[in-house]
């Protein structure tokens, strides 16, 4: 009888645990795997779409200005085949590069700008709506000629689908700028560089921008003579109170006339964001430097094309019959 008891104990137990490891086997079979992320397309790609638009480039620009060249010029060219160097102005050059969103694009990019002697004035990169693609906006000062061969280089590489410039066409130029300014005068800045002490003002006879040697001994002769002469004493709270309000209120009417607003207000100073030309910028910064400039960070120019409007034939049509306007018909002053 217990041997009966047993052996049914024992398929009992059986049965429950093959139930067990069946029910958790669903459970694993019904668990779907995660998926991978889609594939992004290869550099490769940039490949195929530039040999379907492939143009032949127009020829790249002089380099050399029409000019008569010296007896030794001459003489130094036919003997060592060194060319005179350019004269060709530098100016500005903005670049738009679309390229694609993989690792080591950037260091490609900037690598053959730093070849040819570039320096990067500017440097914005972002992702665009395409996953896949990026776009990014160099600023470079050199010659066209120069330029140009750097652009049709840059272009050459892989995983880079378009390469434009954007020197002669009209643009929206844009450029971001965050600026931390003290409120408590120039005379606090070195200490909150510092991050001393800056709560109380100081009165001192010294300059605080002593250059020249000639500058230090003076400032030295004032400090002995002055030496006697009774300090008079620091300002009170209430003072530097209202003297922190002022220039608060001196700064917020600075940011309403650059289109500026105040986005952080912290007890020694502000943080000023700007949105504008590099021109506006640049003109921002020199006016709020004497108040203290603590911190400044730029994004760089961000440019994007101006889309045209197009003109009716009616409108082309009378611009032509109006002709140039005779100066008698006019009326008079």
């Amino acid at each position: 009888m217990a041997s009966l008891f047993a052996a049914h104990a024992r398929a009992v137990s059986r049965s429950f645990f093959k139930a067990r490891s069946l029910s958790s086997t669903t459970r694993l079979s019904n668990v779907k795997p995660p998926k991978p992320p889609p594939p992004i397309d290869d550099s490769t790609s940039a490949l195929d779409y530039k040999s379907a638009h492939k143009t032949r480039p127009p020829p790249l620009p002089k380099m050399d200005l029409p000019r008569s060249r010296t007896a030794e010029e001459a003489v130094t060219n036919i003997l060592y085949n060194t060319p005179p160097p350019s004269l060709q102005p530098f100016k500005k050059h903005v670049l738009n590069c679309l390229v694609q969103n993989e690792p080591g694009v950037l260091s490609r990019v900037s690598g053959i700008l730093a070849g040819r002697g570039f320096n990067i004035d500017s440097l914005v990169v972002c992702r665009t709506e395409i996953r896949d693609l990026s776009r990014m906006c160099i600023v470079i000062s050199g010659q066209d000629g120069v330029v140009e061969q750097a652009r049709r280089q840059l272009e050459d590489l892989v995983p880079v689908w378009a390469v434009l410039d954007y020197t002669e066409t009209r643009t929206i130029t844009r450029e971001l700028l965050l600026v931390k300014v003290s409120i408590l005068g120039p005379e606090y800045l070195d200490d909150q560089l510092a991050g001393g002490p800056s709560h109380e003002p100081r009165r001192s006879h010294q300059a605080h921008d002593e250059h020249t040697k000639l500058e230090q001994e003076m400032a030295l002769a004032e400090n002995f003579a002055h030496s006697g002469e009774v300090h008079p004493p620091p300002l009170t709270p209430s003072e530097a109170l209202r003297q922190r309000h002022q220039h608060l209120q001196s700064l917020h009417v600075l940011a309403n006339q650059f289109g500026a607003k105040i986005v952080d207000v912290s007890e020694n100073s502000v943080i000023v964001e700007m949105s504008g030309k590099t021109s506006r910028v640049e003109a921002f910064l020199s006016l709020v430097k004497p108040f203290g400039i603590i911190e400044s960070a730029r994004t760089g120019l961000m440019a994007m094309p101006r889309t045209p409007i197009a003109r009716s034939a009616e409108e082309d049509s009378v611009a032509e019959d109006g002709g140039p306007v005779d100066a008698s018909l006019l009326p008079p002053g």
